[in-house]
């Protein structure tokens, strides 16, 4: 029974993992193909606190508002770059609503906590007009967490299988010259969309 379920335990983790990958895979591309498609992104694929970002602002803004030499961050609040150097300015500017000398020491400090966090010209993204689209990257998104999630069950699940099958055959070892036997039994049945799992103790006494 321990050997049906650890089979039964590692189909359903790779199948989860495959759902998490194949999510991910889409969400990646409707950020490619839709949100960034108008900024000729170079590559696909950064940190994941990336897409979360994508996922909650409508759009990044721009890195710079300067055209020239100077460095001039945006402020709409409602981008991500905008909204980080607001954040920025709360943080270590005196007065957030008026800008210290740009070579004073709080200044720089601002500007260098944006510029680690800001999202740069390759990256740089937009949902406008596509509202069903961000949805839709939400809940992909969403999709692929979960079925990462399952995954890491199911290892959790194995190991439990893994341990109570060690139990059961050093408590059998032990009692059997006794008379006594226990057994730990398995069962497995199908819940909503999914198995649930339930170790059992079975005493079994013979004289």
């Amino acid at each position: 029974m321990y050997i049906a379920v650890e089979a039964l335990l590692l189909v359903r983790f790779f199948g989860f993992q495959a759902e998490g990958r194949r999510e991910g895979n889409q969400f990646r591309d409707l950020a490619l193909t839709v949100a960034r498609a108008g900024f000729s992104p170079a590559e696909r694929d950064t940190a994941f606190t990336y897409f979360e970002q994508l996922s909650k602002f409508v759009e990044s803004g721009p890195f710079d508002l300067d055209p020239g030499p100077a460095f001039l961050p945006p402020e709409d609040p409602s981008s991500y770059n905008g909204s980080l150097w607001i954040l920025a300015r709360q943080t270590f500017f005196a007065d957030p609503d008026s800008l210290p000398d740009q070579d004073s020491e709080e200044y720089q400090r601002a500007v260098a906590f944006y510029r680690q966090r800001a999202v740069g010209p390759n990256f740089r993204w937009s949902w406008r007009n596509a509202g069903l689209e961000q949805d839709l990257f939400r809940r992909t998104i969403e999709k692929s967490d979960e079925g990462y999630r399952q995954a890491t069950q199911q290892l959790g699940f194995l190991l439990v299988n893994h341990l109570i099958s060690a139990v059961d055959a050093v408590i059998s070892n032990r009692l059997s010259r006794s008379g006594r036997r226990v057994r730990l039994g398995t069962a497995v049945w199908p819940g909503h969309g999914e198995a649930a799992v339930e170790w059992r103790a079975v005493v079994q006494i013979s004289f």
